[in-house]
């Protein structure tokens, strides 16, 4: 009985190691954490304002961050959208915001503006872009993750670096991380 026991317990133990490393993600070595990612402009779950989309003034919205370890040096923000149709692009996804070496202490982000160095959206370009899900395809409410990333060092990367720039530089650098995800349809 107790030979078996030990069997299963290193059964179990090589199981985890080796599923910890073919399948690796940033979570695996975080701290718990309060690291927290808000808006006063929508609540998580719900429609982003029309206000910071390609039907309004296409503003980005304002953040609020909380939380953020004492051990961070800076923070990361990506913006996406994986309900693209991949008639449109093949990946399904389009990065509309890429923030990087946000100073640690950054409490917010205020609407219309960025912190830190602005990467290259998926449209090529370095600013924010707002929602602007095609009506004539399915699904036409998008939804739209804003990911924010705590690091123990800053990027070794310059303006117009994209999103896949950025989360290959940070492997191995995020101590936390939260996402907020709203959605928009268009009217």
């Amino acid at each position: 009985m107790v030979g078996i026991a030990a069997l299963v317990i290193i059964i179990g133990t090589l199981y985890g190691v080796n599923h910890r490393f073919t399948n690796p993600t940033y979570t695996e070595s975080m701290a718990t954490t309060s690291l927290s990612l808000t808006s006063p402009a929508f609540d998580a779950g719900e429609s982003i304002p029309s206000k910071y989309t390609c039907e309004g003034a296409q503003t980005s919205p304002p953040l609020a961050i909380s939380g953020v370890p004492a051990e961070a040096k800076t923070l990361a923000l990506l913006m996406d959208d994986p309900d693209v149709p991949k008639k449109i692009k093949p990946d399904g996804m389009f990065d509309h915001w890429v923030l990087f070496n946000i100073p640690a202490t950054t409490t917010e982000i205020a609407e219309g503006s960025n912190a830190g160095i602005v990467g290259e959206n998926g449209g090529g370009i370095s600013e924010y872009t707002g929602p602007c899900p095609p009506k004539e395809y399915e699904p036409s409410e998008h939804r739209y993750f804003f990911k924010l990333y705590a690091l123990d060092t800053a990027l070794p990367l310059s303006a117009r670096a994209s999103k896949t720039d950025v989360e290959r530089a940070m492997k191995g650098h995020v101590i936390a991380e939260t996402q907020l995800v709203a959605k928009y349809k268009k009217e």
